[in-house]
């Protein structure tokens, strides 16, 4: 299986072009990474908002700096 083109290393690689794996899946690939990096900024906005807002839920009438320097 060959995923740059080249059937045969008996060529002169000035006049073969790109030869890492996967030629033409850049863009693809570039979709996929920014919908990951995304996802994971939204992921973990989410989890850090939760667990700042169950900080602020458990020390009630405590002031905010007090409940996010706490260790729990």
């Amino acid at each position: 299986m060959s995923t740059t083109g080249i059937t045969t290393w008996a060529v002169d690689l000035a006049d073969v072009g790109a030869v890492y794996p996967f030629q033409g899946w850049e863009f693809i690939m570039l979709i996929v990474g920014l919908v990951f990096w995304i996802w994971w900024h939204v992921t973990t906005f989410r989890s850090e908002l939760a667990q700042h807002d169950h900080k602020v839920t458990t020390y009630g009438g405590a002031k905010l700096s007090e409940a996010l320097d706490s260790n729990d």
